[in-house]
């Protein structure tokens, strides 16, 4: 099966990345002291609105660095994120190392999620986000600039036998993947 991608988007800024691949800057310390054992790097985890990176592998981002990754861009608050949705990222770009994931949103704050609302965004009023359940992203391959098409990234999540929520938002404006742990169910914005 081949992987369909779209043109970048005029609104998305450029995140370079060094020959596709990412690297970890510093050698990481367990917290007895030891090194962690050598393990192969997935790819580059990277927040959209802050261009933040995290090397991304089996062990690394923790749960919490995660959670602190997607902490809400207004406030700054952030709560513990659902752990299925660190463990569903890392079945994701396994199958295209060296990747970047760009992370649009994770936690939202009720301040957050109503003016999203009220500026006409898609966002529910009781928003899985805002319970810690969701995480809107894109995967870019290593040799493109350009994000997989949403619709495809839907196939893999639910070939994972992925129970919750997908939404694909596969607009000029909007370009991501939603996931959730909430209900099975399946929507396309427009």
């Amino acid at each position: 099966m081949s992987s369909t991608v779209a043109a970048p988007l005029a609104a998305d800024a450029s995140v370079p990345h060094s020959m596709g691949l990412a690297s970890k800057k510093a050698t990481p310390v367990l917290d007895d002291g030891r090194s962690p054992p050598d393990l192969p790097l997935f790819g580059t985890l990277v927040q959209v609105h802050t261009n933040e990176r995290v090397a991304f592998d089996a062990t690394a981002p923790s749960q919490e660095r995660f959670s602190k990754l997607l902490a809400d861009r207004v406030t700054g608050s952030s709560i513990l994120l659902d752990a299925r949705l660190l463990e569903l990222l890392r079945t994701l770009i396994a199958r295209y190392p060296g990747a970047r994931v760009e992370l649009v949103s994770g936690f939202r704050s009720p301040k957050l999620n109503e003016m999203l609302r009220k500026k006409g965004h898609h966002v529910a009023s009781h928003s899985q986000h805002s319970l810690g359940h969701a995480c809107d992203f894109r995967i870019v391959p290593v040799g493109t600039e350009r994000p997989l098409a949403p619709a495809f990234v839907e196939r893999q999540i639910r070939d994972t036998g992925w129970d919750g929520g997908v939404g694909i938002y596969p607009t000029q404006k909007d370009w991501f993947v939603h996931a959730d742990v909430g209900p099975n169910r399946r929507w396309v914005s427009k």
